[in-house]
C-alpha cells in the first residue's frame, strides 16, 4: 500500500534570490543568498541543519557544492538532478527524510547559473545515440507541435489559437511586473506579443520563457516543531514524481494535445491530498510555462479546464490574478526565466508566501491550497513533478 506525505512535514522558512542575468553573482553567491533568507525566515542558523539536498543540472558537483559556500560542518548532503524537476526533487527527498523520522530539520535548495556558459537556450544536452527513437530537434520546435496539433484537433484558426496562447503570456507579464524578484518586470501588450518575431511557428518570442540565473531554498521540519517555531507554517499535502516509458515518439496513441505524464502525476497528487475537484479546491498554481502552449495544455492535464475548452477559461480571465484560479501569480517561468535546478523551489516559494498572506501586490484572497508543477523534457517524454501545499486542516 502506498503511503501519503500529507501533513507529515511543514515548511518553516524559505528564500529566493532575484532571478535574471546575474553576472555579478556566482553559483556560490546565489546559494548563500537563498539559504540565508530561508534561515532568517525560519529563525535558525546553518548549525541547526541536520542534512541537506541540493539540486542542479550543471552548476556544481557533489554535496560539497553546498557545504563549501555555507560552511556546513560534516553533515550528509546529497546533490540531485531530475531535469526541470531538479529543485522539486531535492525538496521531495528532504521531505521524505523528515517524514521518515530520520531528521528533524533539513535544508533543500536548488541553483543554476546559466548565463555565464555563453550558450543560448538551456544548453548541456548531448546528441542522442542512433538507436534512440527520438528525433533531434529544439525545445521550441518540439513544443510548437503541441500548439499546431491542439489548434487542429479543437478547430482553432491560427488567429484564435495565437490569441489564446498570447493571452497566457500577457497574463504572466502583468503578474511579473508586480514581483521584484522576477527577471522581467514589465507588462507586455497583446499587440507586441502577437506581432513578435517567430521562433518556432506558431510560437513567437513572447511565447517562450527566458534563460536566467537563480536559487531558491526551503527549510523543512516536523509539524510539531513547526508549530512551536512560528504561527504560519505551510504544510505539504502531496508530492508526486512521474517518469514515463518514453514511448511518445514511437506510439500512435500519443496525440500531441496533452502530456500524459502530467495527467498521471496530477491524479496521484490529488489522491494523496484528498482532492476530488481540483478546479474548485485548488486556490492557485505555479506550472511549468516553458512555452505559452505548455501552460494552456497543462490546465487541461491538471483538470482545471475540460478537454478542448481551455481557450474559454484563458480568454475569460479564469486564470488571472483576480480570477477564480490564479495561475503564475509570481509571473511564472515567463517572467523568471528557467534556471533549471532552481525553478521548482521558486514555485513553492510563491505558494508559501501566498498561503502566509505575504505576497504583497500579488496577494490572492484567502488561498487554502496551492499546486506546483514541473515538466522536464519534451512533450512526448518528460519528467513531471506535481506538489500540493496548504494550510492546516485543509
Amino acid at each position: 500500500m502506498r503511503g501519503s506525505i500529507k501533513d507529515r512535514v511543514a515548511i518553516i522558512g524559505m528564500g529566493c534570490t532575484k532571478f535574471g542575468e546575474r553576472w555579478e553573482a556566482s553559483a556560490d553567491d546565489l546559494l548563500v543568498d537563498a539559504a540565508y533568507e530561508a534561515f532568517e525566515d525560519a529563525g535558525i542558523g546553518p548549525d541547526d541543519i541536520q542534512a541537506a539536498w541540493v539540486g542542479t543540472t550543471g552548476s556544481g558537483a557533489t554535496g560539497m557544492m553546498l557545504s563549501g559556500p555555507l560552511r556546513l560542518q560534516y553533515i550528509p548532503i546529497t546533490r540531485v538532478e531530475n531535469a526541470c524537476a531538479t529543485a522539486s526533487e531535492a525538496f521531495r527527498n528532504g521531505c521524505y527524510a523528515v517524514a521518515a523520522g530520520i531528521y528533524d530539520m533539513v535544508l533543500t535548495i536548488g541553483v543554476e547559473k546559466l548565463k555565464d556558459t555563453g550558450l543560448s537556450g538551456l544548453g548541456g544536452a548531448q546528441p542522442n545515440p542512433s538507436h534512440v527513437l527520438s528525433p533531434e530537434g529544439t525545445a521550441p520546435g518540439s513544443f510548437a507541435l503541441l500548439a499546431t496539433t491542439y489548434f487542429a484537433r479543437y478547430g482553432l484558426s491560427y488567429e484564435e489559437g495565437k490569441h489564446m496562447i498570447g493571452r497566457v503570456s500577457w497574463k504572466s507579464h502583468r503578474n511579473g511586473a508586480l514581483n521584484p524578484k522576477a527577471h522581467f518586470q514589465r507588462e507586455v501588450s497583446m499587440e507586441a506579443i502577437l506581432n513578435a518575431p517567430m521562433v518556432a511557428w506558431p510560437l513567437g518570442l513572447f511565447d517562450c520563457c527566458g534563460v536566467s540565473d537563480g536559487a531558491a531554498a526551503a527549510i523543512i521540519t516536523t509539524p510539531e516543531i513547526a508549530k512551536s517555531m512560528r504561527k504560519d507554517p505551510v504544510y505539504v499535502k502531496a508530492l508526486q514524481i512521474c517518469a514515463p516509458p518514453v514511448d511518445g515518439n514511437a506510439s500512435t496513441k500519443y496525440d500531441y494535445t496533452h502530456v500524459e505524464s502530467t495527467v498521471h502525476a496530477a491524479q496521484a497528487a490529488y489522491e494523496e491530498a484528498g482532492i476530488k475537484n481540483p478546479r474548485e479546491e485548488i486556490s492557485m498554481a505555479e506550472v511549468h510555462d516553458c512555452f505559452s502552449i505548455t501552460e494552456a495544455v497543462t490546465m487541461e492535464d491538471l483538470m482545471f479546464s475540460p478537454r478542448g475548452k481551455v481557450k474559454d477559461d484563458i480568454e475569460s480571465g479564469f486564470f488571472d490574478l483576480d480570477g477564480k484560479l490564479p495561475v503564475q501569480p509570481d509571473g511564472g517561468l515567463k517572467c523568471f526565466g528557467h534556471p533549471i535546478g532552481a525553478s521548482g523551489i521558486r514555485m513553492i516559494y510563491e505558494m508559501y508566501k501566498q498561503l502566509q498572506g505575504k505576497a504583497g501586490q500579488r496577494q490572492i484572497k484567502d488561498p487554502k491550497l496551492g499546486l506546483t508543477h514541473n515538466l522536464g523534457g519534451f512533450p512526448a517524454g518528460c519528467m513531471i513533478f506535481a506538489g500540493i501545499f496548504g494550510l492546516p486542516g485543509v
